[in-house]
């Protein structure tokens, strides 16, 4: 087996700075928009324009500007355009401000902050609005003048006007959206709402992504079948549209997805997911669906269309994230309209993985191998087993920087769905309720067991990594299993039970359902040595937590080692946070390899 002590690889800093994120992406005044995150520029995110005639792209808002929402704490729907005015929330202020594109004028609204799921609504703005004892979905009109339309001391989501009528979703305080949520639709007489009636959901329904058509009526994603399906309601009765054993939907972590969008004549389409893959799918008016082949693996949940083009974020193992343009008459034709980040990163092919089946204890799981690069066929490496976050969320398979990282210095990365991972129904992503830190460390020993049988790895070269909630998985990992060498938990919740008290107020219905007999990660039972990464300035897994786990290990006489990385938040976006983190990791597994092998 190789050692991966001095190998050169690529450089972290490097690395930071190559990727850059989408999101968002939509139509209007002839062009595609979409949100952009800028690695060089302190990891601040800018509304980008693209010209669908000439190609051209510009940054919209203002130079310094950071556009996002922290509604529901991951935030979502955190811009708008209709016509020459674009509205978005700046992160540093959480106001809404709107920009006059044609006049090149910016105006605050003032008493307008903490909102998220912006729609363009008449002359005004619909968004939702988030403060400490529940939500409001409010209209923002001309002169910054707002009206309440209607408020919960849950959650709203996904206004959505058509007309004199609007469209949006609740759920109760003590749920998490893809458990249970409600499709709500009303009649609007003189700004307020009337005659509301319950479409869709309840209990044991999550109803998501609501939409109007002319030809289909209000169209919405459901999962009463057990798989996030496609249906539509006329204003009396609920039909099936698409339904199939595959999630359409992708769990709504953010406001503002949209995994299926309207076609010219009553068509449709939307992504798939298949296993660690999302396909687009089109169904045509008489019923025919048809796969759109494309060369990419990731379709992230943000389509748009106009006619029979639609508009999306794609990305593969070997091409980085991009936005697209795809006409669906000429069958695979395509056109990228973003711009690479980095021209750097053509030199360097990322490495793409193979699928592995594992037969875990809980049944059968998917996991993706990535080897080192340039490895043989029958290579054999240190290997790091990666937990996701979420953990109701999944792995991807798309270039990632940790991935491709450590790989170019010589280790193999393997990703793990675990039980409670989307894109399996949902009946598996409701398995780790209750056997948080037991169902999900279970799955990744048996993961590695499975690499170290096959061969690809030995027993003592293998660690386990993880973040937010993968962080958890990863610590209890080695508290509860001798196959793990060592761990690395980015931002890592801490105790579950303590989760649910310093959770943002969206997330607790989750930090409760997850809670199982694991508890908190006890510095008495850490088997191995651990690198903890945390931001001090992290609301959702608090730095504090952390910090006392590490004392807690060094008063114990255990190998731990914390790297507090200045201001940063729960995720890393800024390029030396991310080069910093990515550095302490590989030094770490570098020098477990070295006092294992006695160096």
């Amino acid at each position: 087996m190789q050692e991966p002590l001095q190998r050169p690889g690529l450089d972290a800093a490097w690395v930071a700075h190559a990727v850059a994120s989408y999101d968002a992406v939509s139509l209007a005044r002839g062009a595609a928009w979409w949100l952009q995150s800028l690695p060089g520029d302190g990891g601040r995110v800018a509304l980008i324009r693209a010209d669908l005639v000439s190609g051209e792209l510009a940054e919209v808002t203002p130079p310094g500007a950071d556009v996002g929402s922290t509604i529901h704490a991951y935030g979502g729907g955190a811009y708008a355009v209709d016509g020459s005015r674009v509205w978005y929330v700046d992160r540093s202020d959480g106001r809404i401000h709107l920009l006059d594109v044609g006049a090149g004028t910016q105006v605050l609204l003032d008493g307008v902050a903490g909102f998220g799921d912006l729609t363009p609504d008449r002359n005004g703005l619909l968004a939702v609005g988030e403060t400490a004892d529940g939500d409001c979905l409010v209209h923002v009109g001309p002169g910054a003048s707002s009206q309440v339309l209607t408020c919960t001391d849950g959650f709203l989501a996904a206004p959505r006007p058509y007309g004199d009528r609007l469209a949006w979703l609740r759920w109760e305080r003590d749920r998490m959206p893809w458990d249970a949520t409600e499709l709500w639709a009303a009649n609007r007489r003189n700004g307020e709402l009337a005659e509301p009636v319950l479409v869709a959901g309840g209990d044991d329904e999550s109803v998501l992504e609501p939409q109007w058509s002319a030809s289909h009526g209000l169209t919405f994603l459901s999962d009463r079948s057990g798989w996030w399906s496609l249906y539509a309601w006329d204003g009396t009765d609920v039909r099936p549209i698409v339904t199939m054993d595959a999630d359409i939907a992708a769990a709504p972590w953010e406001l503002g997805y949209s995994s299926y969008v309207h076609l010219a004549g009553g068509g449709l389409a939307m992504t798939v997911h298949d296993g660690p893959r999302q396909r687009l799918l089109v169904q045509q008016p008489d019923g025919r669906r048809e796969q759109v082949d494309l060369p990419f693996s990731v379709i992230k949940p943000y389509l748009a269309a106009a006619g029979n083009h639609a508009y999306c974020i794609v990305s593969s193992p070997t091409a980085l994230s991009r936005v697209i343009e795809i006409d669906l008459d000429a069958g695979e034709a395509w056109r990228r309209l973003s711009r690479p980040p980095s021209k750097d990163w053509a030199s360097f092919q990322p490495i793409a993985p193979t699928e592995l089946r594992v037969d875990g204890p809980g049944g059968r799981l998917n996991a993706l191998v990535y080897p080192p690069h340039g490895a043989a066929a029958d290579w054999a490496a240190p290997t790091v087993v990666r937990a996701h976050p979420g953990p109701t969320a999944s792995m991807t398979l798309r270039p990632d920087a940790q991935v491709q990282f450590l790989c170019s210095h010589g280790f193999a990365v393997v990703d793990v769905d675990y039980r409670g991972s989307t894109g399996y129904s949902r009946r598996f992503r409701q398995e780790l309720y209750g056997q948080w830190g037991t169902a999900d460390v279970d799955d990744c020993v048996a993961t590695a067991e499975l690499m170290i049988a096959e061969g690809r790895t030995a027993p003592g070269h293998v660690f386990i990594t993880g973040a937010s909630a993968g962080g958890y998985t990863a610590l209890q990992a080695v508290s509860r299993s001798g196959v793990f060498a060592g761990a690395v938990a980015r931002s890592a919740i801490i105790d579950p039970a303590r989760w649910q008290q310093t959770a943002p107020r969206w997330q607790r219905p989750h930090a409760a359902a997850l809670a199982g007999p694991a508890g908190p990660v006890r510095a008495a039972a850490v088997k191995r040595p651990v690198l903890l990464i945390h931001g001090s300035d992290d609301h959702v897994a608090p730095f504090s937590d952390v910090a006392q786990l590490a004392d807690a290990l060094a008063a114990h006489g255990k190998p731990q080692e914390l790297l507090v990385l200045g201001t940063a938040g729960h995720e890393l976006g800024a390029k030396d946070d991310t080069t910093r983190a990515l550095e302490a990791e590989l030094a770490f597994y570098r020098h477990r390899l070295r006092a294992l092998a006695g160096g």
